[in-house]
């Protein structure tokens, strides 16, 4: 099992991602700068939060057009899973791969905190071994994780359950006040039509020993690793 963890100038959760995948689950992690052309073959391209060129011009506006990010998309186009975290997941918007944006949050303020999410899809085998209705206790960190789009899309997103993950109480309540950073339709995560490539806003790498306050992100990234090893067989 390979994990490819990609890293751009301004990237900050890249190591944490490696050590999630390589010293806590055990597979195979190659970090790959932006400027290679060799994602090292790999089964899942992770790409972290962070800043990303310092956010300049737009969140992952720069980042997308880094020569790393050509292979990022043969290797989707290839059949590839491809997973998004924070700046990741502004990147793959940026890049068409998902659908939406990421503006600033609600209240104009960079966000650091705890965050309950419910698990609101099993569409995606990106959450595989999450039931529909847990609810993870994972951190954010970000000033653009406000998702928006317009109402076509939103509805595309629900009716055909690409809605992966959305802000709740900790009891799986929707509430105002549980939506941190003011998403429309309250949502945390999304993922394609065909469910290999997902992006969110929260961090599970950052909460994957309990010593951090929650291991509730090896619900996630565990349960890929499963079925990537799954499927490989």
């Amino acid at each position: 099992m390979r994990v490819s963890v990609v890293t751009f100038p301004g990237s900050n959760c890249d190591q944490d991602a490696v050590w999630a995948f390589g010293e806590i689950l055990g597979v195979d992690v190659t970090p790959v700068w932006h400027k290679s052309h060799d994602l090292a073959n790999p089964d899942l391209v992770f790409i972290p939060g962070g800043f990303s060129f310092g956010d300049y011009l737009r969140s992952g506006a720069i980042a997308r057009f880094s020569p790393i990010m050509n292979e990022v998309a043969q290797h989707y186009r290839k059949g590839g899973y491809v997973m998004g975290i924070c700046n990741g997941f502004q990147i793959l918007c940026e890049m068409g791969i998902l659908p939406g944006c990421l503006m600033k949050n609600r209240d104009l303020a960079f966000l650091c905190q705890d965050v309950y999410v419910r698990c609101e899809s099993s569409k995606s085998p990106l959450t595989y071994g999450l039931s529909t209705g847990t609810v993870l206790n994972i951190p954010i960190a970000h000033g653009m994780g406000r998702y928006v789009a317009d109402d076509d899309t939103l509805r595309s997103l629900e009716d055909h359950q690409q809605v992966v993950f959305r802000y709740t109480t900790a009891s799986g309540e929707l509430t105002e006040e549980a939506n941190p950073n003011g998403s429309l339709n309250a949502i945390a995560g999304i993922c394609d039509e065909s469910g290999r490539a997902l992006g969110m806003m929260p961090h599970p790498e950052r909460h994957v020993e309990s010593a951090l306050g929650s291991d509730d992100g090896l619900q996630v990234l565990g349960g890929l690793i499963e079925y990537l090893e799954y499927a490989a067989t």
